[in-house]
């Protein structure tokens, strides 16, 4: 009956869109001006849903749908959602779990025994939870030479990645790191375990029932879908179409309007989907194996927002963002999609909640000390953390520090700040005569230890050692070393060169990619290691 109320109530504000829509909120105005730069006759934009209480009280929509037709949006356009689609996902597994058709505590080989058999035991909780340590297939593929984007991908291309990987990026239950590959893996279990496609599944077990009426899987990106926006990025002053033509779902490829999903966190956040029970499991946060709980759970991170509790997630796929939160006290959700990849989907929502959350503005949580310019200079250098051997230099720019752009706020001498939640903790390292290194803290807990490293200025004659043909079965990819102009280029299949920078002894950058060399006993360079943010240290043999 509830869900029938929120139809209902629906239906009258999708009604009221325009002029006659500023009848339900007085604040329609305000979120107007949030999205004015996306009301342009040729811009692509967003469309936006509020809901209070469990009645839909806000949806307008701007900017254009198909920039060819001159297509409007409308708040019952079908856009993708993105990662926002991962909670969905996990509900279908939480749902064989309360039927007993499965538990969170299986080993994912009892499903998938295509995946190799690692020194620990990944668990369905695990791929809930960005804790299994298993690398990101796309960027697994990425690293082979085909990206997302570059060629059309399934769920057999995912699974084939999956099972060539020989080694996790860390053993199972001991970070967090956010993976596809779970989320992909989970759709293939629904399919094995229920016996049916996991589209078909989805649609009789999750969307009918809860009258999703605009909602499927984008399962095969070549089906004509009535009602959908084409996706966009900006090019040249102006637009250029960006669509997902891929396979893979259930990490991503949702369908959906801003209607069906501000309905389905509000009945998800009021136990009315499977009970009570249900709901806890889906917002049950993760614990790691140093009993350290995370702020995600299955396919939802629960955190602040102003101080606020916020139970969300986003979303990005090719041209297509997303964003969909709720706020528990205040019984307040918010939907938002958009077709136009330079849509900050986060910000705009948050810009649509402020409008309706108690307060104004933001406390920032710090408050500036007074260091010595002394103390200051003495915090600047080069540093490596521990757990990936990612550099960070920390530079002095008019007084202040600085890193990459982002000013540190010295809170104690000791201590800075970075952004607006991670603490820098300076310490004396054991063991290192009087070495100074630093703790980075994140908002939820996560500890990274950074020490000081070298700056590395290779000669001719040191970069030449690191010349040659490497291979790596597990991206099926086979990469050139070579020097030209003084520099070091590693040259990819497929893709462009990158050109890489000294950082510290064997170790390189491009952009954010680390590139490190390893020796053996002799000193002879053996290995190249390629590590990005969702695979941390994939190694290719030297074969030369």
């Amino acid at each position: 009956m509830a869900a029938l109320r929120f139809v209902a109530t629906l239906a009258t504000v999708l009604l009221l869109q325009g002029p006659l829509a500023a009848q339900q909120s007085s604040s329609t105005t305000d979120v107007d001006a949030v999205f004015a730069r996306f009301a342009a006759p040729h811009s692509p934009g967003c469309a936006v849903a509020v809901a209070r209480g469990g009645e839909p009280i806000l949806s307008r929509a701007y900017g254009q749908a198909d920039l060819e037709h001159a297509i409007p949006n409308t708040a019952e356009t079908i856009f993708e959602a993105g990662s926002v689609s991962k909670q969905f996902t996990a509900a279908a597994i939480h749902l064989l779990a309360q039927e007993g058709r499965l538990s969170l505590n299986d080993d994912v080989r009892q499903y998938v025994p295509e995946l190799p058999e690692y020194d620990d035991s990944i668990t369905l909780r695990h791929l809930l939870t960005h804790t299994s340590g298993l690398r990101d297939w796309g960027s697994v593929a990425s690293i082979e030479g085909w990206p997302r984007g570059s060629r059309v991908h399934t769920h057999e291309h995912m699974l084939d990645i999956a099972a060539r990987q020989k080694s996790l990026n860390y053993p199972p239950g001991e970070y967090y790191s956010y993976t596809n590959t779970g989320y992909n893996l989970q759709a293939l279990i629904v399919e094995r375990v229920s016996g049916m496609p996991f589209a078909e599944f989805s649609r009789t077990r999750i969307f009918e029932p809860l009258g999703l009426t605009s909602t499927q899987w984008r399962d095969d990106y070549t089906r004509v879908v009535p009602g959908r926006a084409q996706a966009y990025s900006p090019d040249s002053g102006g637009y250029r179409l960006n669509m997902p033509f891929e396979n893979v779902h259930g990490n991503g490829g949702l369908l959906t309007t801003v209607g069906d999903l501000v309905r389905w966190t509000e009945l998800l956040h009021n136990g009315e989907i499977a009970g009570p029970e249900f709901s806890a499991a889906m917002q049950a946060q993760a614990r790691l194996n140093s009993g350290r709980l995370i702020e995600y759970a299955s396919g939802l991170y629960i955190t602040d927002y102003r101080d606020i509790p916020e139970i969300s997630h986003s979303g990005a796929t090719a041209g297509y963002r997303a964003f969909l939160t709720r706020y528990p006290d205040q019984e307040l959700s918010v939907a938002l999609l958009c077709n136009a990849a330079n849509a900050n989907a986060t910000s705009l929502a948050h810009q649509v909640a402020d409008l309706y959350l108690p307060g104004g503005g933001t406390d920032t949580g710090y408050v500036a000390a007074n260091v010595s310019a002394a103390e200051l200079a003495s915090r600047v250098g080069l540093y490596r953390d521990t757990r990936r051997g990612l550099p960070l230099r920390i530079e002095l720019d008019g007084g202040a520090l600085d890193i990459d752009g982002t000013e540190l706020i010295p809170l104690q001498p000791n201590v800075l700040q970075r952004g607006s939640s991670t603490i820098f903790e300076f310490e004396t390292l054991p063991g290192s005569g009087g070495g100074t290194g630093f703790r980075s803290i994140s908002s939820d807990g996560d500890t990274l230890q950074y020490v000081p490293a070298t700056n590395f200025a290779p000669s001719a004659a040191d970069l030449a050692a690191f010349g040659g043909t490497y291979r790596s079965d597990e991206a099926e990819a086979t990469y050139v070393v070579t020097v030209q102009d003084g520099r070091l280029l590693l040259q990819r299949p497929f893709d462009r060169d990158l050109t890489l920078t000294p950082a510290y002894e064997d170790a390189f950058t491009s952009g954010s990619t680390l590139i490190r060399f390893h020796r053996d006993q002799s000193g002879r360079v053996r290995e190249l290691s390629y590590g990005i943010s969702r695979v941390w240290d994939m190694r290719f043999g030297r074969v030369d």
